[in-house]
């Protein structure tokens, strides 16, 4: 069963009528929109997923060397250390005072 011109008609007549002709050209604009950004993301999901399954890369001179995985701990440690000195330095803006360790 496949839509003839008297179907593509009377569905589009029923767009026109519930959106009105002023609101047609913004909305295909979004759809459009919408389109292009899932596109990319796609995209991108693929891209993501072929990196995922060949993790060996090449030196310059050829040879294979395994990708340098991040310490992720070490990082978060170090992020909470630095948000701790943040949270002093306000503290301590707030009352007037300096900090504990000297710094400021």
């Amino acid at each position: 069963m496949s839509l003839g011109p008297l179907e593509i008609g009377l569905i589009i007549l029923a767009i026109l009528l519930l959106f009105g002709y002023k609101k047609l050209p913004d909305a295909s604009r979004s759809l459009g929109r919408s389109m292009r950004i899932f596109k990319g993301e796609m995209k991108g999901m693929k891209d993501d997923d072929v990196r995922a399954k060949d993790p060996a890369t090449t030196t310059p001179r050829g040879e294979l060397s395994q990708p340098v995985t991040p310490d992720y701990e070490a990082e978060a440690r170090a992020a909470e250390a630095r948000a701790a000195e943040a949270r002093a330095r306000a503290d301590a803006g707030r009352t007037g005072t300096t900090p504990l360790d000297g710094t400021r």
